[in-house]
């Protein structure tokens, strides 16, 4: 069975309390559900982890070598500057979707730069807990 490995960073253990007019009010065990049942109706198995440290992103990217098929981060604040992360990622590997909740093009303008989505197969912003789901189908269809 495929396995498939949910990455979110900072500030993202505060769904449904930061910015509920931004993020909503749902909270981060509110999306683990979401995908988990996605993962189920895929036929695929789903992990998940969480951290505001970068360092501790970083060893689960490299941990995740030769465990996972495939990676969806949201690094929150980290998109914008964790040259770490990506050099994680471009160091393993796996195809990874990078998603945002909000539309990180629509906000602030250093929020529009992701210095992790080069190492991505693709990126997608601004459908909410949404996005999580379609990340996981295009990494579940691109294997296929």
């Amino acid at each position: 069975m495929k396995k498939y490995l949910v990455i979110n960073g900072v500030n993202l253990n505060m769904l449904g309390v930061r910015e509920p007019d931004v993020y909503g009010k749902n909270t981060l065990t509110d999306l683990e559900a979401l995908v988990s049942e996605k993962a189920k109706k895929l036929g695929v198995e789903i992990s998940f982890f969480q951290s505001n440290f970068e360092g501790e992103i970083v060893e689960k990217i490299h941990s995740a070598l030769g465990k996972y098929d495939g990676i969806i981060i949201n690094p929150g604040a980290f998109t914008h500057y964790s040259y770490a992360i990506r050099d994680a990622l471009g160091s393993v590997k796996i195809p990874t979707v990078e998603v945002h909740i909000s539309n990180i093009h629509k906000r602030e303008e250093f929020r529009h730069t992701s210095v992790i989505v080069p190492e991505c197969i693709g990126q997608i912003c601004g459908l909410g807990f949404k996005g999580y789901e379609l990340a996981l189908e295009a990494l579940v269809c691109a294997e296929e």
